[in-house]
């Protein structure tokens, strides 16, 4: 760009104009306005300059993704990538035109041409700054397929290079080489761990959690230490976002992730099925030993555990299958015809994976009597419909159990207290028999 600027004509050319203009007003000999002057038609020139072979440039790309439908170009007018660097061209038309009209112990001069040169600075960092963004997102939207936490690395090297620019640019205003200011950083590398300290540690973070592949944008996390239980929708160097399914936004620090444990639901997402884990309290006083009669009763009412029962008829004792998704009831209580029914009715149901674990097990008993759990997979991830399969298993389970004899547990309820006043004042009421009299 410099090299087109034939930077002594232009400048004479210019001189000599402003030197007639400053004469038809009087202020001939006033060396002040016609520095100002000099200045102010330069600066304008540079502008519009500028402004001239950016919008040409913008023209041709325009014309050139209209032509070949490029994705590319498209994208690079979408993230003004073309505008940001097209602001490099004033000051590079200025550098060469302004020592002309100064003398070279101007202080004008000096004031002048470091904040040019400042400018300069930040417009070419700024420049840099959207090449990198741009190659970022490039390789985000095309190769990062497992959509990695990498905006932290990206954020990193942007600060890097503002702070670059930064000690340029306070090198230039106060006229020091840029390594001497790095040197005299040296002493206040304390100062600067403690106020970058969220940076470093966002950057160590962000690095862990992309190397060993811990978070992804799109995960469902959930962080006890917090209230974080949603989707990640940003992984940044200082923060981490999650919308929480009341659609509500919590930012972590990158390191609590490191430094506390979370639970990372993909898993359960890509293996395409969810697990229900859902217990329900039987009544101790309503299990009673299987009779022949009451087998037979049951194998008559629910078909589907007759094989089960002949199976076990056979043997002649409980098999105790080791399978993931095997029938584990007996024949010898209800509530182990209860089991093995409800095994059965688990396997047969299309809306349970059969390939992953099935239990219904007797947990621990407690004074409210003994939890029934029912251990099983469904065959969708998705929210509604695995709510949905779960109701209608435990929906199941309570109607069902009656058949064999047994009662879910309940707290009594203010409905039973006024039923054992009513029978008691009945009682009560009642004359006494003849007999008794």
């Amino acid at each position: 760009m410099l090299a087109l600027i034939p930077s002594n004509q232009v400048a004479g050319w210019l001189l000599i104009h402003i030197h007639r203009l400053l004469d038809l007003i009087g202020l001939e000999k006033d060396k002040t306005a016609e520095e100002v002057i000099y200045i102010a038609i330069v600066a304008c020139i540079a502008l519009c300059l500028g402004w001239i072979i950016r919008t040409l440039i913008l023209l041709a790309v325009r014309k050139f993704v209209m032509l070949r439908h490029n994705t590319l170009g498209k994208e690079l007018v979408q993230h003004k990538v073309l505008i940001h660097c097209s602001h490099i061209i004033p000051p590079l038309v200025m550098l060469p035109l302004l020592p002309f009209a100064f003398t070279e112990d101007s202080l004008l001069r000096t004031i002048v041409f470091r904040i040019l040169l400042v400018y300069t600075t930040i417009v070419v960092c700024r420049a840099i700054c959207s090449v990198t963004s741009f190659v970022w997102l490039r390789f985000d939207e095309t190769r990062n397929s497992k959509n990695l936490p990498i905006k932290g690395i990206l954020d990193t090297i942007i600060g890097i290079l503002w702070f670059i620019a930064l000690i340029i640019s306070v090198a230039i205003i106060v006229n020091k080489s840029p390594a001497n200011l790095l040197t005299g950083l040296g002493a206040f590398a304390a100062v600067l761990m403690l106020v970058f300290k969220d940076s470093i540690l966002g950057l160590v973070a962000g690095l862990q959690l992309s190397q060993n592949d811990m978070l992804r944008v799109g995960d469902w996390i959930v962080v006890p230490s917090t209230i974080a239980n949603g989707i990640v929708t940003d992984v940044s160097l200082t923060a981490v976002k999650v919308q929480n399914f009341d659609n509500t936004i919590v930012t972590l620090p990158p390191y609590t992730l490191i430094s506390t444990s979370f639970q990372n639901w993909r898993g359960m997402a890509d293996s395409g099925c969810r697990r229900i884990a859902r217990s329900v309290i039987i009544d101790s006083d309503t299990i009673v030993a299987a009779t022949p009669e009451m087998v037979d009763d049951i194998s008559a009412r629910y078909p589907i555990i007759k094989a089960y029962i002949s199976h076990l008829r056979e043997l002649g004792h409980p098999d105790y299958n080791p399978g993931i998704a095997v029938v584990n009831g007996t024949d010898s209580t209800n509530l182990g015809l209860f089991r093995a029914y409800l095994c059965q009715w688990l396997l047969n149901n299309p809306a349970i994976v059969s390939d992953q674990q099935i239990l219904v097990r007797v947990m621990e008993p407690s004074g409210e009597g003994i939890p029934l759990q029912i251990y099983c997979f469904t065959a969708t991830t998705k929210w509604t419909a695995y709510e949905a399969i779960q109701s209608a298993v435990i929906e199941h389970v309570a109607v069902t159990a009656q058949d064999f004899g047994l009662r879910l547990f309940n707290d009594p309820s203010g409905t039973d207290v006024t039923t054992v006043n009513l029978v008691r004042q009945q009682q009560s009421a009642d004359p006494a028999p003849a007999s008794q009299k």
